[in-house]
């Protein structure tokens, strides 16, 4: 969905796929680098949840099995060191001059993912409407798509797009802070769903063969 990818990923013959986080957070924030509304020397932080498929087999029958430790009732926060292995992908394709502090969590629930950045109305070059716009603008074709509003009686869920392969990218907050959010499967958009998009359009075929949107 950036620019000019799919004719770089129809040209090649090695195609990376993205991390699962990365994926939210580059959504979010590259447009907004491109447009020259982020300046690329900001101090970003990002917080991203995560359903526990995103850990693997071994995570999946932590979370699933019987006696399963008390703690993992609960949210838990990783990452701590602030070296996760996506921060460099995240900064580099954004174009940032640095990395952005990064609050991976995974959460007891099975798959669905929320990546959250927010931001003072002052690093930002211009206002609220200005970032809807940009969004509404960029995110014309694929499976990215900008939504006005998105909340559920006030919350917005991770798991809102289990299940899919696509991503949805909405924008709240006020004059003040503005909170961009990516909401998405880490599953799908942020795994599987997005390495058989880069197949599709490497095979010519319409990008979303196979996908559930």
């Amino acid at each position: 969905e950036l620019s000019g990818r799919r004719e770089r990923i129809a040209n090649s013959r090695r195609i990376a796929n993205p991390g699962c986080h990365a994926s939210g957070f580059v959504a979010l924030v590259e447009p907004l680098v491109r447009a020259g509304v982020i300046a690329p020397e900001t101090a970003l932080t990002c917080t991203s949840l995560t359903g526990y498929s995103g850990g693997g087999k071994k995570m999946i029958a932590e979370y699933e099995g019987e006696g399963r430790d008390t703690l993992l009732g609960a949210p838990r926060l990783y990452g701590l060191s602030q070296t996760h292995k996506h921060l460099p992908e995240m900064a580099k394709i954004c174009g940032l001059d640095k990395d952005p502090i990064f609050a991976p969590i995974v959460a007891p629930f099975y798959s669905g993912m929320e990546v959250m950045i927010p931001l003072f109305a002052d690093s930002v070059k211009g206002s609220i409407e200005a970032v809807k716009e940009i969004y509404q603008a960029y995110y014309q074709n694929g499976l990215v798509s900008y939504v006005e509003s998105a909340d559920e009686s006030g919350f917005m869920s991770a798991a809102a797009m289990s299940g899919r392969d696509d991503m949805q990218i909405t924008v709240s907050g006020n004059g003040d802070r503005i909170l961009l959010v990516a909401r998405f499967d880490n599953l799908g958009k942020g795994a599987s769903g997005a390495a058989i998009q880069n197949m599709n359009i490497l095979l010519g075929v319409d990008e979303k063969t196979g996908l559930v949107i």
